[in-house]
């Protein structure tokens, strides 16, 4: 007989396997001491996901802490859960917030072709938007940070992008580039 399928409170199946800081699999004996279990005080569900609290308010102040502590991969796991929890009009808009984050981790992961494409998907869908999210940093400037930081992977390559150029801004007073 199969074991328990783990899943949350809406009946959606949860991967409790360990990960790393780049959401890779971990074997699942490993410890999961590479990816944070609180950041600020706040305990995580799993690896990046919102414990509690309102989704959508805590999920923007979140997500950029994760990406400025270099785990994009986190962030979108956050990211995910506020699309999946948005409003109908705003949906669009945090898809394409994850999205950026799935490129930042593909490009730490080495994966240019796949961070020059989630960066572009991301910023396309994010530059389109009219819908507005308290404390996210202007739209326009977030879709052209990400349109830039794809050019330069796909013209020069990742070895040619810094840790700091993987911080993109998606709040105000965020520390990263925007």
């Amino acid at each position: 007989m199969a074991a328990e399928r783990d899943r949350d409170t809406a009946g959606r199946p949860r991967n409790a396997r360990p990960r790393d800081h780049l959401g890779r699999p971990l074997d699942r004996a490993a410890a999961d001491d590479q990816a944070p279990g609180a950041v600020d005080g706040q305990l995580m569900a799993s690896p990046g996901r919102l414990g509690g609290g309102s989704v959508l308010a805590d999920a923007l102040p979140l997500a950029q802490q994760l990406i400025d502590g270099g785990l994009p991969f986190h962030a979108h796991e956050v990211l995910e859960d506020a699309w999946k929890a948005a409003p109908g009009a705003q949906r669009a808009l945090w898809k394409g917030l994850a999205q950026l984050a799935v490129g930042l981790t593909h490009a730490m992961r080495g994966n240019a072709k796949g961070a020059v494409a989630l960066l572009r998907r991301g910023a396309d869908a994010v530059g389109s938007s009219a819908q507005a999210v308290p404390g996210l940093a202007d739209v326009a400037s977030i879709s052209r940070s990400a349109t830039d930081l794809a050019d330069r992977i796909e013209q020069s390559g990742l070895a040619h992008v810094g840790e700091a150029d993987l911080r993109l801004s998606l709040t105000h007073g965020s520390s990263g580039p925007a």
